[in-house]
């Protein structure tokens, strides 16, 4: 496990340096330290339990573990290693409470303890209170300057608090100290995607760059595979994703699982989710074989996938999430694709293919910048089914409020400086406006989203941060919303549709890489090309002349629901149908 792979490398302290993968729950109170340890206390026996502990939790028998945790606690009171121990366990059983109040035992005792601070940090990042763990990652920095888990901790943190720039230059460094470190690298890969001036040609070296490597220290270990017999029998295809939950790619998976015909294809999901929810119950269901593989080295998934003769091998990570891509260097499948998760292409030259759209990613500009050959489906690489009901307010905001509203939901990550000084660029171009930010709860990425708009001129007043609400009442933010601003340079998925599906257009400029042309694909399959900017260049202009249009706007807001309706961006059956056809026409050509 990686987890023992980790104490290893920390050989010269004694204490487990990762915990499990804890849920959100709420801060207990600080814990006071504990007494300090009478004369009487047995540290050497407390170790000796810890020892014990890790054995037995290592085996797998966690009760058992946090049992001599406890023991050596009644041992040794102050002395960390078994309070940081309990923590780790308790953790991996769910109950984080009790971890967090384990870790505060430490910090009472230690407070600059390097792997108390991290594994706690590990539960605010969980819980997305980015602040409070960027200060537990820097104490535990500060304390051991080379901890590779904390440094990717803290990548992590700048990551998801929106902050691309600064996530790339921490991973190269870390890159550069360890050029092996996959993990790492592909990390890298991603948050290239979304860094401002880094164009398509640099972006697809980087990535080829990692194929090769890759490829070269994991060699393919199959080359043979289920026969193939009638070239029209059952299918199994296999979708390898860590996010089978409440989450995007599952967003789109899931109407697809349900609409797969099941006399052509025999469905298998291999989940590296942590945490499952009432989503990944819907997969679950809507799954003939669900595998549980987060655990399982890559060799072990390979050796899993090749023994279900799975036919073809669907990739929905790529670099996002839980990357995997040692797994497809050893090809246990006839045919592997990438699709959904990752909008570019993976760099390994065994990943055969990569489906998507003639708008996306047009042939001439986008094949000679991937490793697959690109398919493409015949209305789009998505199909839309909206999560949640939610009546279309009629009546526009500006009308209700009289003055123009902007609104963008896309992630932290994608709204960089650039793209806020051209949407303060349109603000000022149209006068009285507001502009509506939502699901940004990192006050750090607030400030300086403020400060890149202000640097033009434009009020502070005017700008307003909505914080995450829940699913259902997330749609109804757009009735509040005019006209959505896209990001670049990775543009709108899932929001691009939602917004578009409350009657909201959306103004989205059209890049030289696969992510910055994924919101205007969506536009140009709706018939909706003057919302579809040629190039960043001329987002402003295009941006204030479809806001001065205030009955195109009216129209909009009634008849954009119908027409996705009516499109077939919303067809599933069919959607579901071209998928398969896709599938069998790629394993037909690979195993000819």
């Amino acid at each position: 496990m990686l987890k023992n792979l980790l104490n290893r490398l920390f050989a010269s302290a004694p204490e487990k340096a990762l915990a499990g993968a804890p849920a959100s729950v709420p801060s207990p109170e600080p814990v006071p330290a504990p007494a300090p340890t009478s004369a009487a206390s047995d540290v050497t026996r407390a170790d000796a339990l810890v020892a014990e502990g890790n054995e037995r939790e290592d085996a797998g028998d966690l009760q058992r573990a946090e049992a001599l945790y406890r023991q050596a606690i009644v041992a040794a009171p102050a002395h960390p290693r078994g309070h940081l121990n309990l923590g780790i366990v308790l953790a991996d059983r769910g109950d984080e409470d009790g971890a967090i109040a384990a870790y505060e035992r430490v910090l009472a005792i230690d407070p600059r303890h390097p792997f108390a601070n991290y594994n706690y940090a590990r539960l605010m990042v969980l819980r997305g209170d980015t602040e409070r763990a960027r200060t537990m990652i820097d104490e535990a920095l500060r304390a051991k300057p080379e901890f590779p888990q904390a440094q990717e901790l803290s990548h992590r943190v700048l990551r998801d608090e929106g902050f691309a720039e600064e996530a790339l230059a921490l991973l190269r460094k870390i890159v550069e100290r360890d050029p092996t470190g996959w993990l790492h690298r592909s990390f890298e890969l991603m948050a290239m995607n979304f860094v401002d001036d880094v164009g398509a040609d640099e972006l697809y070296r980087r990535h080829v760059e990692f194929g090769a490597a890759l490829e070269q220290s994991a060699p393919v270990r199959f080359d043979r595979y289920r026969d193939r017999g009638d070239p029209m029998r059952r299918l199994r295809i296999g979708y390898l994703s860590g996010d089978f939950l409440m989450h995007p790619v599952a967003f789109f998976l899931a109407p697809v699982l349900e609409h797969h015909d099941r006399s052509q294809v025999e469905v298998f999901c291999y989940s590296m989710t942590p945490k499952q929810d009432s989503m990944t119950n819907r997969l679950r269901t809507a799954t003939d074989h669900w595998r549980d593989v987060l655990s399982m080295s890559d060799d072990e998934l390979a050796d899993a996938i090749h023994a279900d003769g799975i036919d073809v091998l669907v990739d929905l990570v790529g670099h996002t999430g839980i990357p995997r891509p040692g797994v497809f260097c050893q090809r246990p499948a006839p045919v592997q694709v990438a699709w959904l998760g990752y909008l570019n292409t993976t760099g390994l030259t065994r990943m055969d293919f990569r489906l998507s759209d003639v708008r996306s990613d047009p042939p001439e500009i986008s094949q000679p910048v991937h490793t697959e050959r690109l398919v493409h489906l015949p209305a789009s690489q998505w199909c839309y089914l909206a999560v949640a009901e939610q009546e279309i307010d009629p009546v526009p905001p500006f009308e209700r409020h009289g003055y123009m509203t902007f609104g963008s939901f896309n992630a932290a990550l994608k709204i960089t400086p650039a793209a806020c000084r051209r949407w303060a660029q349109v603000m000022l171009r149209v006068p009285g406006s507001r502009l509506v930010i939502g699901d940004i709860n990192s006050e750090r990425k607030q400030a300086a989203i403020r400060r890149d708009i202000a640097s033009l001129g434009v009020a502070d007043d005017r700008i307003a941060f909505i914080p995450r609400v829940m699913i259902d009442e997330y749609l109804g933010l757009y009735n509040d919303i005019d006209i959505t601003f896209d990001t670049f340079p990775y543009g709108g998925g899932t929001t691009t549709f939602d917004s578009l599906w409350m009657g909201v257009p959306v103004v989205a400029a059209v890049g030289e890489t696969p992510v910055s042309r994924s919101a205007a694909g969506i536009l140009a399959a709706l018939g909706l090309e003057d919302w579809s900017v040629p190039s960043v260049d001329d987002f402003v202009d295009v941006a204030v002349a479809r806001a001065s249009d205030r009955e195109a706007l009216r129209a909009l807001r009634r008849s954009l629901r119908p027409r996705m309706q009516d499109s077939l961006l919303t067809e599933l059956p069919r959607y579901a149908r071209d998928l398969e056809a896709a599938y069998r026409k790629m394993w037909l050509e690979k195993t000819r």
